[in-house]
């Protein structure tokens, strides 16, 4: 805001608009986190999850090892930081999806199924790091599973359209479609041998309880 006195010592005041002045240390620090992250995806793709080392981060996108400590205190820190982008990625990729939603129960329970299982066998080091225990002493932190947690409500709301609410009838599903997406990687990755059993196995459970396709969502 400035002041200006014009004739007749009459005060005017000018508010002058711009933008806010961006913090580019912040920009710039996010930006370096970004890349160490996704240099780590490139090596759990590449080596495995558990071949993620700091120094093969560090080569990868130009640093010492010390420096990464700058960004992260330590390789549970970068998997933590992985552990949160995955569970984001999916939730991305969830929510882009939905537009091909069958309205039908048992179409939308097959689609459910049909979207984690398709993400989760593309990419198998992920699909470790988001659901199952495979680095030791790793445990996420409360920020990193927030959008686990998230997807979660937002799969067990879909559900409850098509009347499923119970929590067993909801542990039950998320069983099923990870223990074939499980057979899959571990008996067949790459191929189709669980992903062509997939809706049939989706099928029994809506047999199980009693779900029929005559249902459709609101």
């Amino acid at each position: 805001m400035t002041r200006l006195t014009g004739p007749g010592h009459r005060t005017i005041l000018l508010i002058v608009l711009g933008e806010p002045r961006r913090d580019r240390k912040t920009e710039r620090r996010a930006a370096i986190r970004r890349e160490i992250v996704d240099a780590a995806w490139q090596i759990a793709r590449d080596k495995g999850l558990a071949q993620v080392t700091l120094r093969d981060v560090a080569d990868l996108v130009g640093m010492r090892p010390p420096s990464l400590y700058t960004h992260f205190e330590s390789k549970n820190a970068i998997y933590d930081a992985m552990f949160g982008d995955a569970w984001t990625q999916y939730a991305e990729h969830s929510k882009t999806a939905e537009a091909d939603e069958p309205r039908t129960s048992r179409a939308a329970m097959r689609f459910y199924a049909r979207v984690f299982f398709d993400f989760a066998v593309a990419f198998p080091a992920r699909h470790q790091l988001m659901n199952l225990r495979t680095i030791p002493d790793f445990t996420p932190s409360a920020d990193a599973y927030a959008p686990s947690m998230a997807v979660m409500e937002h799969f067990v709301a879909r559900m409850a359209r098509h009347g499923v609410h119970g929590r067993d009838d909801i542990d039950l599903f998320v069983a099923i479609v990870s223990g074939m997406i499980d057979a899959q990687l571990a008996n067949d990755p790459g191929g189709t041998r669980w992903s062509g059993l997939l809706d049939r196995a989706v099928d029994m459970f809506a047999d199980n309880i009693g779900i029929t396709d005559e249902r459709s969502r609101p």
